[in-house]
Formats: C-alpha cells, structure tokens, sequence
C-alpha cells in the first residue's frame, strides 16, 4: 500500500515495476515495444491522484499549458478513452469513467489535460509537428523531475532539453527520427532510474538552477516510465510520464 500525499507532496510506493531498472540502462535514445496496457496503474495510484488534484487547485499555472489548436487534445481524450475501455482497471459509460479505487470522473472534452488528470498517474506532454522539429504545444506537468513547463512550453525537442548534458545534437537528431516514426496503435517506451535526496514528486526547477547530484547513498530512488505514442487523426505525439518513488 502506497503512502498517502502528505502536506511536503510525497508518496511512497512499496516497490517499482521490476522491469525499469533494465530498461533504463538502455542508452538514449533506445525505446522498447509496449507490451500490454500503455496506461499504468500500480499502488500509488490513489496518492498520485489527489496530489495532482491539489496542485492544478493550487498552482494550475504552473501545472497546465496549452498552446495547441484543442484538435490533437480533443483526440487525446478519445485516445484514452479507448485505452481506458481495455484495462482491467477502468470501467466506461461513454464520458463517465469508474477508477479502480471506485471514485468516478466524467472526461471533458474542454478541459481534456485536468480531466484526464483525474483518471491517469501520467503527466501528459503533447508534441505536434512544426517545420524541422516536434515542438511542446499542450502539457500537464504535475511531477516535474528538474524542469519547469513555462520554459519548455512552445519549443522544439531540442531546446526543450537544455541543460541536459548527454542530449547531443546527435541524440537529438535520432530522437527526432523516433518522433516521426512511431506508428498509430504501437506505442513504445522507455524509462530513467536515478536517485534522489528529496522524495517529492513535484519537483520544478529552472534551467538556470544550479544543478548537484545526488549523492550515490540517496535514500529515494526516482523512476519514470516514458511512453511515445501517435495519435492517429491529428498525427500529434504523446510523450506520458509515470513517476514512482521509492525508499531505498
């Protein structure tokens, strides 16, 4: 059983999903086939969902951004929807979606990225084509790892990665070429393993932050589980993040 988000925005889990210290080691920008539901659901569940809740309460600017056309997040909802339809988990009547901890949400077509929070751990990054580059058009970011979305909002892949060191201009380039790639119905995924002093999962930072390591005896292990996928009609890119923490 998960903690509960205490008032410093911190939920536990008992363990991660045995898989993502493998894929991690993978190097960028390596990604793997999804295999079963892309949509994650493990024992934080509850706690991640009422810590977001609060956060768009409280800092909904600094948690949501739209700089989309709303046809790629009005497809988004359709998207999910159906994935939703097929998990173990879910249960769907129409726009109305029961949880697996029985609460329901009703899906809002308006309000697509604070709806879908209602119902996914995942933070949701939509990324649609302009010229060269896929660029940062619509995101909810309640469980940012060093970054913070007013800096990346309305960029390219590219920028959006500045300061990170090993984002090359060649990693970028062959990451751009995955972007353009990745078909309908097959989404792929990836995932990070790093430990960290501090446990919150809201965790925003700005590009000139002094940035430290953490030491190697840190006693939270910090993981996200990263899904690409397309959107079929809009051609746009989901890029989804899964956070866990846990105590080493």
């Amino acid at each position: 059983m998960s903690l509960l988000a205490d008032r410093r925005g911190v939920v536990l889990q008992e363990r991660l999903a045995p898989d993502l210290a493998e894929v991690a080691a993978d190097a960028l920008p390596r990604m793997r086939p999804v295999e079963g539901p892309w949509i994650t659901v493990d024992d934080a569940y509850a706690g991640q969902l009422r810590l977001k809740a609060e956060l768009l309460r409280t800092r909904p600017k600094e948690v949501v951004a739209d700089r989309s056309s709303g046809v790629a997040l009005r497809e988004l909802v359709d998207v999910v929807r159906a994935a939703l339809a097929e998990h173990p988990g879910f249960e769907i009547n129409g726009l109305q979606v029961t949880r697996p901890d029985g609460q329901r949400v009703r899906l809002d077509y308006g309000q697509a990225l604070q709806s879908l929070s209602a119902v996914l751990q995942e933070d949701l990054c939509i990324l649609e084509r302009r010229g060269a580059q896929h660029v940062l058009t619509a995101a909810l970011l309640c469980f940012p790892a060093s970054w913070t979305l007013s800096e990346k909002i309305g960029n390219p892949l590219m920028r959006i990665h500045k300061p990170v060191e090993e984002y090359s201009e060649s990693v970028a380039a062959r990451v751009q070429r995955l972007f353009d790639g990745v078909q309908p119905g097959r989404p792929i995924w990836r995932a990070n393993y790093l430990r960290y002093a501090d446990p919150r999962l809201h965790q925003p930072k700005r590009e000139d932050a002094p940035r430290h390591d953490a030491p190697a005896d840190a006693p939270y292990i910090r993981s996200e589980r990263q899904t690409v996928l397309r959107l079929p009609r809009s051609g746009a890119v989901l890029f989804a993040i899964h956070t866990s923490v846990v105590a080493d």
